[in-house]
């Protein structure tokens, strides 16, 4: 039986604390996200069930998966187009089309629905100009629905990203939004503590 080689010990005590790691490449272009998934490529061509994990890093090279690198993907596993698709269709994580910076979730769960959440739903796809599962042209926001997030006593609730903004109306959507158009002049987002959506 192997066993793992013993590691020595390593005393951090006088280390310097780890510096924070920020990018300055900036956004690669195609041709060079292109390149990568190629690299990606090589290394699963022979891995068995490599489609998903390779889907799963084209989609963070490109931020979604467009037709020809489903294309590039199918030719490189020796695959079929259609099943590729049919992979990146059937779970919900992966994207054909663009993602916004920020993505709205509207809650159509029963107590939302009858609390007006089809309203806000309606609302929100006038005021950003696209339907559900799509995304505004500046790529800004992507719209979505889900059938519950857990707060019915707070109906009807969105949420934008990770923040939950409870007891919705038509009226403030337009504020919401602008908070994430210009978050400078609009102050926090956070989720306002229990006691704070007491006193709304």
């Amino acid at each position: 039986m192997n066993t793992l080689p013993k590691l020595n010990k390593v005393d951090t005590s006088q280390s310097p604390p780890p510096q924070p790691v920020t990018c300055a490449c900036g956004e690669a272009s195609e041709e060079e996200k292109i390149a990568q998934l190629n690299d990606i490529l090589r290394q699963y061509r022979n891995v068995s069930g490599a489609l998903i994990p390779v889907l799963q890093i084209a989609q963070a090279i490109f931020g979604y998966l467009p037709e020809h690198v489903l294309r590039i993907i199918a030719k490189n596993l020796n695959k079929s187009l259609s099943e590729v698709a049919g992979v990146v269709t059937f779970y919900s994580f992966f994207n054909t089309v663009p993602r916004g910076k920020h993505t709205i979730r509207v809650c159509l769960g029963t107590a939302c629905y009858v609390r007006g959440g089809k309203q806000i739903l309606a609302a929100l796809k006038q005021e950003l100009g696209i339907d559900v599962g799509e995304t505004t042209p500046d790529r800004v926001f992507s719209l979505d629905a889900a059938r519950c997030f857990g707060a019915c006593g707070l109906a009807p609730v969105i949420m934008v990203d990770d923040n939950v903004h409870q007891r919705v109306k038509v009226s403030r959507l337009a504020q919401i939004l602008d908070a994430y158009r210009n978050p400078d002049k609009s102050g926090s987002r956070e989720t306002p503590s229990p006691s704070e959506r007491e006193k709304r």
